[in-house]
């Protein structure tokens, strides 16, 4: 089984993470997308034009949805998301390593990835004092 990867994000992150990931991977393994949420938006009028971006990557066992700050906007639009029938999961506190993360195990489905995505976002905090 294999999940989209949908991120909601402010202005400028999701689609700079993905493009790097993009390069880094030289091909994503799963149908990805970044949906950014401007400042000021009405959150109302973002819905529809999220759900047609998760649908655009929704994959045969849902889709993840990572979003970069719990609680902000992007946040709030991704819990919207989940109430509309599709096999949804979300993960906030986006990162390049949680990305990469997913999408070095796109063989993981939806019950998986979101700890794998965590695990990422953990594994790549490192404090380097040298």
């Amino acid at each position: 089984m294999t999940c989209g990867i949908l991120l909601v994000t402010h202005p400028g992150v999701g689609s700079s993470l993905l493009e790097v990931a993009a390069r880094l991977l030289r091909q994503l393994p799963l149908d990805a997308e970044a949906f950014e949420v401007p400042f000021d938006a009405d959150l109302d009028a973002q819905l529809p034009l999220a759900s047609a971006a998760m649908r655009r990557v929704e994959g045969p066992d849902g889709v993840l949805v990572l979003t970069d700050l719990y609680g902000a906007s992007p946040s709030n639009l991704a819990a919207r998301l989940a109430r509309l029938g599709t096999p949804v999961r979300r993960v906030s506190a986006l990162s390049l390593p949680m990305l990469l993360r997913v999408m070095n195990y796109p063989e993981q489905g939806l019950d998986q990835l979101p700890a794998t995505a965590a695990a990422g976002a953990r594994n790549g905090a490192i404090i380097d004092d040298a």
